[in-house]
């Protein structure tokens, strides 16, 4: 699959999710067979006028390419601007976002709010594509199906991407009201792939091998992008990266010990990029993240959450590990 004139060799893509796939955690998805990462949605409205926090979500580093930056609003010219800014930072595409339900967002007009108004979302995604015209970085869309249950028009939307000139857009599978209820719109992202000749993505709900190659059967999308299915397990890339290669190869869930070698691995990598004292905070989400479905859980959530040192996360892994083993 191509992306422009982004080669994409692989079917399973890290999604953007806001707090979750920083650098650190690009990194580690990318060292276990993602196809491509895209950075955590940044306001282009903060980043164009000056925002330090927007600039360092945008940071990309030469482990998690092919890698995309995501910005979000509703002014066209200052998207168009913002993706320029971006520019500066060498991602290998720009992906708007309009498809985050958070009512944050969506409140101030950006995200799945645009999914009311598509000639306003037309507008937005030419004057990006505009903007990058000869800079060889393309556009990508990333939508849900529609507003609500009465509204799906991902189809109508997906036609106004094209004509505007992305390069590929991402469907995920439900309504801005269904939020991450379960239950995934396949047919709606199928009609969408009947419907345009540029690459589809197919989101929602993909945890493991089988579940991404319901994904790509039951659309006919070019390619499957992963969100809180990676969440504790980047190894799903290589599980499902063997799941669709024409051996099948069923790779299981790692041993705690492994786990949990990870865990700390990529721990220290949000400490190193971010320092010990924030990265240790931001980490107990994964570390709970990690330990999900072990016995014993509930009680090893309410440790990470007094968590403060990584010596106090070695400990605590070592004991997981040691429980694990009785």
């Amino acid at each position: 699959m191509y992306i422009g004139n982004v080669e994409i060799e692989g079917k399973a893509l890290l999604a953007p999710m806001a707090g979750v796939a920083d650098r650190a955690f690009r990194e580690l998805c990318m060292s276990y067979g993602a196809a491509g990462v895209t950075s955590e949605m940044v306001s282009a409205k903060g980043f164009t006028m000056g925002d330090r926090k927007s600039k360092s979500l945008l940071m990309l580093s030469d482990k998690e390419r092919p890698a995309a930056v995501q910005i979000f609003g509703d002014n066209p010219k200052i998207l168009a601007e913002a993706a320029r800014n971006a520019l500066q930072f060498e991602p290998n595409w720009i992906d708007i976002n309009m498809g985050c339900p958070a009512p944050k967002i969506v409140g101030n007009g950006g995200g799945s709010s645009l999914m009311k108004n598509p000639p306003l979302a037309e507008e937005i995604a030419r004057a990006v594509v505009k903007e990058l015209d000869g800079t060889n970085v393309p556009v990508t869309v990333k939508f849900r199906t529609g507003w609500d249950s009465e509204h799906i028009n991902c189809v109508e939307f997906a036609k106004r991407m094209e004509d505007a000139g992305v390069a590929a857009v991402t469907v995920h599978g439900r309504t801005k009201e269904q939020m991450y209820a379960p239950g995934i719109n396949y047919d709606a992202i199928a009609a969408v792939k009947q419907a345009v000749n540029i690459p589809v993505i197919g989101n929602g709900d993909i945890i493991d091998g089988p579940t991404a190659s319901a994904m790509l059967e039951r659309t006919g999308c070019d390619a499957v992008a992963v969100g809180r299915g990676a969440q504790g397990r980047p190894w799903v890339f290589q599980q499902i990266n063997g799941y669709l290669s024409p051996e099948l190869r069923i790779i299981p869930e790692p041993p705690m010990s492994e786990i949990m070698r990870v865990m700390i691995n990529h721990v220290q990598k949000i400490c190193e990029y971010k320092g010990e004292r924030i990265g240790i905070k931001e980490a107990r989400k994964h570390a709970a993240w990690y330990i999900r479905g072990v016995k014993g859980a509930a009680q090893y959530r309410a440790e990470i959450g007094r968590l403060e040192s990584l010596d106090e996360l070695y400990k605590f892994a070592a004991k997981v590990v040691e429980s694990d083993r009785d």
